[in-house]
């Protein structure tokens, strides 16, 4: 535990919903929620607007749509989150070295480690710069909790939502915690929670209370430790900059049950893909591939096979997750799927190989063509390219109409096969909030789509009043999927950098507006 309150903990507020805001000036001060928008989907953040009527993260958007029928509900964007989030991380590393991600939106910092910060008046100095920077480069907000220990500054900035900054002075953590529900607590969920309701105790000071050796008695040795002292307010774990992922993996959800058996394996070989995609974007291989497969009766089953050695080859891990598929009776229905890898490693079993087959293939095609022959000879060889091309049609098929929760692929994937040029006759998909470009007016986004029309709005995020709208044919060649505008003027090489000033400083379904 320290003397000084420099462990800062940052949260973005409401952060995929204030995007959509920021990015969309028709839905400011509106009701926003993002998440699946088919009939399974969930939630995955609700506008502060949007939670004054009931909607929180993780709700089943079908009840989210009871509760506020008349918010905005969009898909969600990852590469503008991902985009955001890297300006904050960066904002975050001029403080110090020593920052610890959790998530896109949240990460805490060692303010101590970067020279930021000694005590508490130039912890809060600090932290009100960071909350300045990101509001200037970002144009979005974020709290700021300050304390001694990373628990403890979790909790600040939970307290100083919306858009706050929270000081909590070492030596007054127990007077903090001490009336607060013991689900405050790291490690605490529904189940633990409700198991110590029942032996009497619902806050942190009936924990204290209770002694190490009842909490041991009652969770087990290292849980039951582990509360009593956070009970205390003790929590000595250090920021940690590099934290390794353990797996890597992706997951659709369905919003009717697949019966057709070689549906299902085409969705498996399209997860695999888009696995291996994550995996290569990571730069990272993997040695195990696994199979995961819930079912009409929401029984879920999983399934692995572990291969020689690391691989980030698409033709292997999907494969080996159809091998898998074998062993799974999906009799009844399928409502889930996903593929994942995990024993990451930095490296492939087969990049010498794979070096020296590439070689042999480039030394082959310059013989070929300096004999006049076709490079691949009369067996064929396209073909087998084919099979191997991580995007080409015959591996994966258009995303599947509602498929995907919160996690699913950014809006504009769902229509990209519009840019790729789709079959004749077959209708373009356009999702709710996707960035659109037309060849007259310009950038917007999808309010709303179906019949085999498609209403945009046209406005940018610097916009000074809500754009006008339009409908068009869904297959209106001159609408186009379109990347995410920077959310703030003047970022020229979005989302790369941050703006000149900043740098220098050292500092489906429907939306209704």
């Amino acid at each position: 535990m320290r003397s000084a309150p420099t462990i800062l903990h940052l949260d973005m507020d409401a952060f995929f919903a204030a995007a959509e805001q920021a990015a969309k000036p028709s839905l400011r001060g509106k009701p926003v929620v993002v998440g699946g928008l088919g009939p399974r989907g969930v939630v995955a953040t609700a506008s502060y607007e949007a939670r004054r009527f009931g909607v929180h993260s993780a709700m089943p958007m079908a009840q989210a749509r009871r509760l506020a029928p008349n918010a905005a509900y969009l898909v969600p964007r990852f590469s503008l989150y991902r985009a955001v989030s890297e300006q904050v991380m960066e904002l975050l590393r001029r403080l110090s070295p020593l920052v610890e991600p959790l998530s896109l939106d949240e990460a805490f910092v060692d303010l101590e480690a970067g020279g930021s910060a000694r005590d508490a008046a130039t912890a809060r100095e600090a932290g009100e710069r960071l909350r300045a920077d990101i509001r200037a480069v970002t144009g979005l907000t974020g709290s700021v909790g300050l304390a001694g220990s990373k628990m403890i500054a979790k909790i600040a900035s939970e307290e100083a939502k919306p858009d706050g900054l929270v000081l909590i002075e070492p030596g007054t953590e127990r007077e903090l915690l001490g009336p607060k529900s013991v689900r405050i607590l790291p490690g605490v969920g529904p189940a633990t929670g409700e198991h110590l309701r029942r032996a009497g105790m619902t806050t942190v000071a009936d924990l204290a209370g209770a002694g190490e050796d009842e909490l041991v008695r009652l969770l087990g040795k290292a849980h039951g430790e582990s509360l009593y002292r956070m009970a205390r307010g003790y929590d000595d774990r250090p920021v940690v900059a590099e934290r390794d992922a353990k797996s890597v993996s992706v997951e659709d959800t369905f919003d009717v049950d697949l019966h057709d058996r070689l549906r299902v394996r085409i969705e498996v070989e399209r997860l695999a893909e888009r696995c291996v995609q994550r995996l290569r974007g990571a730069g990272r291989s993997g040695r195990t591939v696994v199979l995961k497969v819930r079912r009409y009766d929401f029984s879920t089953l999983t399934r692995s096979e572990t291969l020689r050695g690391p691989t980030d080859d698409p033709v292997v891990v999907r494969e080996a997750a159809a091998r898998l598929l074998e062993a799974v009776d999906t009799t009844g229905g399928v409502r889930l799927l996903g593929v994942g890898v995990t024993g990451l490693a930095d490296y492939t079993q087969e990049d010498l190989f794979a070096q020296a087959a590439a070689e042999r293939a480039a030394a082959g095609a310059e013989a070929a063509e300096a004999s006049g022959a076709e490079p691949g000879g009369a067996h064929g060889g396209d073909g087998a390219a084919e099979e191997r091309s991580p995007g080409g049609a015959a591996v994966v098929p258009a995303v599947p109409a509602g498929a995907g929760g919160a996690g699913a692929p950014d809006g504009q994937a769902v229509a990209a096969a519009a840019g790729r040029g789709e079959p004749e006759g077959e209708e373009r998909r356009w999702a709710a909030g996707q960035d659109v470009r037309h060849a007259e007016y310009g950038a917007g986004w999808v309010q709303g789509s179906g019949l085999g029309r498609v209403t945009v709005r046209f406005e940018e995020p610097w916009s000074a009043a809500p754009g006008r709208v339009r409908t068009f044919r869904a297959d209106d060649p001159e609408l186009e999927p379109s990347d995410p505008l920077p959310l703030v003027a003047g970022q020229s090489s979005w989302p790369a950098s941050l703006p000149k000033s900043r740098s220098e400083d050292g500092g489906g379904g429907s939306a209704r507006p």
